[in-house]
């Protein structure tokens, strides 16, 4: 990967103590405060060192009163970064409903003839983020039985469900390559059960002696990208500096450095350009492999041909496509919900189309004000901005929503270590009373921090708290952040403390995402360079 800019372990953010305590802080509320020692402990909390020079929102409250019981600058407008999919997701549910799904058709244009199609086979996208090699190899089997075994024209790729602006508002070039920035598209595929969209996996294996050249595979194999360069076997015990680098604007990935005999295979992830030919031509390999021929190549589909439906595919309901989105976090799941709240809502498949949508959420659900801004779904944007208030006002409204335990369930779990069940939580508050008992939503990119979700204490009740860290740099101040929820959870007000496992490294800047997309079998980082992503699960950061 690039070696930007230098990383240093980089987290949180907050505000510089008593001079910046918002003027209506817990002391200040109309009610007294519930827990005078708790507003004590977090006062002592938020004055770490870390936070100096940073701002910091805070607001907890009882969700079962609504009572204000802390906060700390809760009306600063602050960058949520991932912690929006909170937002995405609860908006997605109420305004189309858990059992939402997604569906991919093969439709053909002309007319047959016994087992010729004289004319197109359409595969017509349905903004499908979850959609597999192995469901386009469904398709084609599908395809295959029924009775069509040559196809004169085309493999027709639609992907006009949604608008034709692969990158969202403010989202940084140099995140393009990494598989947390993928490119939007109606008709895309995603390489792993993670849902990992416009994505392919390249494996690097080394050669069988030193001075060989490694071996180099893509998943899946009909991805339309070029290898240049080459990745040698070094000698035994040498290391490994193995790179895979997507150019920018192009499917090319320049191969150098090398890889240790013996060593295990390393693998990662890349976007692909154009998600709508990529998915047209893992199609129409697929149904080369079933026994369909298709006489001319992969071409983009206008969106007006006439066509008859052959054939479908359903994604799960937008209910369990949460799990991944919030547990580790998957931007291309929350912009696709975004873009698929503009078209069905809005006629439009576009982000200003569902972002209006989720403002009218919000509106109908008094969380209007202030009007903060948003423009994508996941939060990779650096234009959005949001209040802690409102972010917990949103947790407080959403516990009387039909959805409610599948989205609480779907928020990553503090201290499990299984991935989706901790999710980016995994690795953090292990063995404190938040282990197992706070449920929140991570978001991070550099300068910034959050989390927001639902510690229970002692005595039962159920807080709705939210933390947000931003202008930052130097030590992370993410401990910071954990000592809260703890707190929150009935933990003893111990100094923050450095996460264990943590460590510095060099990381290209202004990443934005938190999870790494596991393949089918999981990928690791290819070693010579390390992605932001792995930040949030593996507490590289």
């Amino acid at each position: 990967m690039p070696s930007h800019l230098k990383r240093r372990t980089v987290p949180f953010a907050a505000a510089a103590l008593a001079a910046t305590l918002l003027v209506g802080s817990a002391a200040a509320d109309n009610a007294p405060p519930a827990d005078p020692m708790l507003v004590a402990d977090l006062d002592a909390i938020l004055a770490d060192a870390r936070l100096t020079g940073a701002q910091a929102g805070v607001q907890v409250i009882d969700t079962t009163t609504g009572q204000v019981v802390y906060q700390h600058q809760a009306d600063a407008l602050l960058n949520p970064a991932s912690t929006l999919k909170t937002v995405t997701s609860a908006a997605a549910l109420d305004l189309l409903g858990a059992d939402h799904h997604f569906t991919t058709e093969v439709r053909t244009t002309g007319t047959r003839y016994n087992g010729t199609l004289v004319g197109d086979l359409v595969l017509r996208g349905g903004g499908d983020p979850s959609l597999l090699p192995q469901d386009l190899e469904d398709l084609a089997a599908k395809v295959s039985a029924a009775g069509i075994t040559s196809v004169t024209g085309r493999v027709l790729a639609d992907g006009t469900r949604y608008d034709s602006t692969p990158l969202g508002p403010g989202w940084a070039w140099d995140d393009e390559p990494y598989s947390y920035s993928p490119q939007i598209s109606g008709l895309t595929v995603a390489t792993d059960t993670e849902y990992t969209m416009d994505t392919v996996k390249v494996t690097i294996t080394p050669g069988a002696a030193a001075g060989e050249a490694a071996k180099v595979t893509l998943f899946p194999a009909d991805a339309p990208v070029k290898l240049t360069g080459t990745v040698t076997t070094g000698a035994a015990g040498s290391g490994s500096t193995a790179d895979a680098e997507r150019r920018r604007g192009v499917n090319e990935l320049a191969l150098t450095g090398s890889i240790a005999v013996g060593a295990a295979p390393v693998s990662t992830l890349a976007t692909v350009e154009n998600p709508t030919d990529y998915a047209g031509r893992v199609f129409a390999g697929a149904l080369a492999r079933h026994g369909v021929r298709v006489a001319r190549p992969v071409t983009a589909a206008s969106g007006s041909e006439a066509s008859q439906p052959l054939a479908s595919h359903d994604s799960k309901p937008i209910g369990e496509l949460i799990v991944p989105m919030l547990k580790i976090s998957n931007n291309g799941i929350a912009e696709h919900l975004t873009k698929e709240l503009g078209k069905v809502k809005g006629g439009q498949g576009t982000w200003s189309a569902g972002v209006t949508q989720i403002k009218g959420f919000l509106k109908a659900n008094g969380l209007e004000n202030p009007a903060g801004r948003q423009v994508d779904g996941s939060g990779l944007s650096r234009y959005d901005l949001i209040t802690p208030a409102k972010m917990t006002g949103l947790l407080k409204v959403a516990q009387d929503k039909p959805w409610f335990k599948a989205w609480y369930d779907a928020m990553p779990v503090a201290g499990n270590p299984e991935r989706m069940v901790g999710g980016t939580l995994a690795n953090r508050m292990r063995g404190t009373a938040a282990a197992n008992n706070v449920h929140a939503k991570s978001g991070s990119m550099s300068g910034v921090d959050n989390l927001s979700g639902y510690a229970t204490a002692p005595d039962g009740r159920r807080l709705a708290f939210t933390v947000m860290l931003s202008n930052f740099a130097g030590t992370s101040p993410r401990p910071v952040i954990d000592a809260v929820a703890v707190r929150l959870a009935g933990g003893h007000p111990t100094a923050p403390s450095s996460a264990p496992g943590v460590k510095s490294f060099s990381a290209p800047g202004a990443r934005s995402a938190e999870a790494p997309a596991a393949t089918e079998a999981p990928a690791t980082a290819v070693p010579g360079g390390t992605r932001w992503e792995d930040c949030e699960v593996f507490g590289r950061c």
